[in-house]
């Protein structure tokens, strides 16, 4: 039973997985190592994009962010078990939903290495017209953001060949 999972379309999702989750890493650590480098100060500067490190304590986009750590580990807890639901989700999907599912499920796993293990996510990306702020945030959160939308687009056009088809 559990071997049918283990086909070619396992070894192609986990790796879309582990790549967002090592991009994810790999750009955390950077960001982090410059960021002591330059002793916090802002490490880019642009027109329209900034490169600064912050610690979100909240969820997407610094949504919710308070200081109380057992509400802080709830919140963790209730991610990992969503993140559990996303997974099975996949593996019982195909095409381009399982796939817009393996997005969100790399970024978040990124996303709740930093909660874990730093009880916060490093966020960094600050784009911005003039001074008009987006919420700052990281590779994962794009991963996340983009597997959504994918998703949202996908039940849109499915929805829509289903009503073309009861016509």
């Amino acid at each position: 039973m559990i071997l049918k999972f283990f086909n070619k379309n396992f070894y192609i999702g986990f790796l879309i997985v582990a790549l967002i989750y090592f991009l994810d890493r790999l750009t955390k650590i950077y960001v982090i190592q410059l960021d002591k480098n330059n002793f916090g100060s802002e490490i880019f500067n642009s027109s329209y994009l900034n490169i600064v490190l912050i610690w979100n304590k909240g969820i997407a986009f610094g949504l919710f962010s308070f200081n109380e750590t057992h509400l802080y580990n709830i919140l963790s807890l209730i991610i990992s078990i969503i993140i559990i639901i996303v997974i099975i989700m996949s593996l019982r999907t195909q095409g381009f939903k399982r796939y817009s599912l393996l997005m969100v499920v790399g970024g978040a796993l990124g996303n709740l290495y930093d909660r874990i293990f730093f009880n916060a996510v490093p966020d960094f990306i600050d784009f911005h017209i003039g001074e008009f702020h987006w919420f700052i945030f990281n590779v994962a959160d794009m991963f996340i953001s983009l597997g959504v939308i994918f998703m949202i687009l996908y039940e849109l056009i499915d929805n829509n060949k289903n009503n073309d088809q009861k016509i």
